[in-house]
């Protein structure tokens, strides 16, 4: 029945539940889901990640009991309080430590393909300009390099 009443009012979920209300605003300041604040919560609290024997019974607690630990409270209270007083950078990889498509630097191979690149401009500079100085009357400034004289004068034929 619980399921069809809070189909009927959704907001019911967040008035009756304030701890839950909490903890999902602050995950959304933070751009991160409910339960990975949770785990944020415990590294802040007890300076180590969440063992996987917790994982189960804390999300048990959390999601079908309402259950919201003290240390998630203080926790999301800290986080509220940083973003009224303007201090949250929500970019901080400290908050996106369980994000896995979060990166926090530049992909390894990228530098190698800056090189790479600029390699390239300047070897089609390069011939760009040896080719110009070659030939006298170019056509265009690109390849095929043709010289005035070698185009027929009279292009029908």
């Amino acid at each position: 029945m619980n399921f069809f009443r809070v189909l009927l009012n959704p907001e019911s979920e967040e008035t009756e539940h304030l701890d839950r209300k909490l903890v999902s605003s602050a995950a959304n300041l933070l751009q991160v889901g409910e339960f990975q604040l949770l785990q944020l919560a415990y590294h802040a609290w007890f300076g180590q990640d969440l063992p996987q024997e917790l994982v189960s019974r804390l999300f048990t607690t959390y999601m079908m009991h309402h259950q919201v630990p003290p240390w998630v409270r203080h926790y999301a209270h800290s986080i509220l309080e940083r973003h009224r007083s303007g201090k949250l950078n929500i970019n901080n990889p400290a908050y996106h430590r369980y994000d896995n498509d979060y990166i926090q630097q530049r992909p390894a191979g990228s530098n190698r393909f800056f090189l790479v690149t600029v390699l390239i401009v300047l070897i089609m500079l390069a011939s760009i300009f040896v080719a110009s100085t070659v030939k006298k009357e170019v056509t265009s400034i690109l390849p095929p390099y043709f010289e005035r004289k070698e185009l027929p004068s009279n292009p029908t034929g």
